[in-house]
């Protein structure tokens, strides 16, 4: 039997949803609940609402209206979320990326990395749930 976890997607181009759950289908020592949101206002509005206990949010770098996830991810902490956030870009080279503990942010990850093997690592990491149990 494989763990469950309940992971929100938030980005702002639905072809990522898309993407990454074709990439979760993939993996195979976890069970992958995706949810989507496109804002960080429709997030807000996911956690509040839904009930559903997350175990991690992947922020895309950029969303409108906001810059990126020096401002994204820090209104999510404002809000109360207390998780695993993991910010995916398809450059994590900027120099603001070494600073992302400064912004309530637990990881990052090139969007060209992301694989099922990165997923089942960074789930492993940051959920801390035996894929057994």
């Amino acid at each position: 039997m494989t763990a469950t976890v309940h992971i929100l997607l938030v980005d702002d181009d639905p072809a990522e949803d898309v993407i990454l759950r074709a990439l979760m289908r993939r993996v195979t020592t976890y069970e992958i609940k995706l949810d989507y949101a496109e804002t960080v206002e429709a997030a807000l509005d996911f956690i509040r609402a839904s009930g559903v206990q997350l175990d991690m949010i992947l922020m895309d770098n950029r969303l409108q209206p906001q810059a990126d996830f020096r401002e994204t991810v820090p209104e999510l902490r404002r809000n109360g979320y207390i998780g695993p956030i993991g910010v995916i870009s398809s450059s994590i080279s900027d120099a603001y990326f070494q600073k992302i503990d400064d912004y309530g942010v637990d990881f990052r990850i090139d969007k060209a990395e992301l694989d099922p093997t990165a997923i089942e690592f960074i789930l492993q990491e940051y959920v801390k749930r035996d894929a057994d149990a």
